[in-house]
């Protein structure tokens, strides 16, 4: 082994200790049998059978996945687009758009909520599913255009070109070759906008109604009493989830030998 891998490996390790201790204290403690207490008082699966015992959370969770299924998906396909538009046309204002796109990156998630309930107030837009769709998909527009167009401005111009020399119209040339040489950084964009969808806190706080209650939301709602044990089993609950997914997307886009 060389010298300076040990360093290295020290490091790299430290990084992912950081990362994923607080998520192992978290998983092993959803089965604390005590309920206030950071004392270890054995072990119990009472936490879990209280978490699916919960209707109201249930409900909140199944809103929170049609909501978190259509915003990606709107998002995907309105981002996909925009990239390439972006990349394959040339028009006034092109770079200006590019910009504003990064500029909705940096924008704190605060400004973004408070400027959409504004909006949604004046154009008297009924707080729920609606205003939440449309508030989440502003979120990760952004996101999944960049994604795409970094993946897409790594193509070879000629391409297109040799498409268009043959007769293939624009439609042709996205359908036939654009989009399948896309299709993985589509399918990351579409992962990510639904990462950020079940995540959103700030933004869903200021647009979502009384009506339409997402889990996000019902587990702030709960914090804010204390931590008790029935959070951290919700928390392992969507942290295996979310392994579950990243393990099946890297199946589906591993390159066939």
């Amino acid at each position: 082994m060389k010298w300076y891998i040990l360093p290295a490996t020290a490091y790299f390790s430290a990084i992912y200790l950081f990362f994923y201790l607080p998520i192992v204290i978290l998983i092993i403690y959803s089965f604390n049998a005590a309920q206030y207490s950071l004392v270890w008082a054995g072990f119990t699966w009472h936490w879990y059978q209280q978490l699916f015992a919960d209707w109201n959370l249930w409900v909140a969770a199944w809103h929170s996945v049609v909501l978190g299924v259509s915003v990606s998906t709107v998002a995907t396909l309105i981002g996909t687009l925009a990239a390439v538009s972006l990349y394959r046309y040339r028009f006034w204002g092109r770079r200006l758009q590019y910009s504003l796109i990064f500029i909705l990156i940096l924008s704190p998630d605060i400004v973004m909520g408070i400027s959409l309930l504004i909006l949604f107030s004046l154009l008297s837009v009924l707080l729920g599913f609606w205003s939440l769709l449309c508030a989440q998909v502003t979120l990760c527009l952004p996101f999944v255009a960049v994604t795409v167009y970094s993946r897409i401005v790594s193509f070879d111009n000629d391409i297109f070109e040799a498409a268009k020399d043959l007769g293939a119209t624009d439609f042709t040339i996205f359908r036939r070759i654009i989009l399948p040489l896309l299709w993985p950084a589509v399918f990351s964009a579409w992962l990510l906008s639904f990462t950020l969808s079940l995540d959103d806190v700030i933004v869903s706080y200021f647009v979502a109604g009384p009506q339409y209650e997402i889990l996000p939301l019902r587990i702030y709602s709960m914090a804010r009493l204390g931590i008790t044990p029935t959070i951290n089993a919700l928390c392992t609950v969507i942290f295996s989830l979310t392994l579950l997914l990243v393990l099946l997307s890297q199946l589906i886009l591993r390159k066939k030998p």
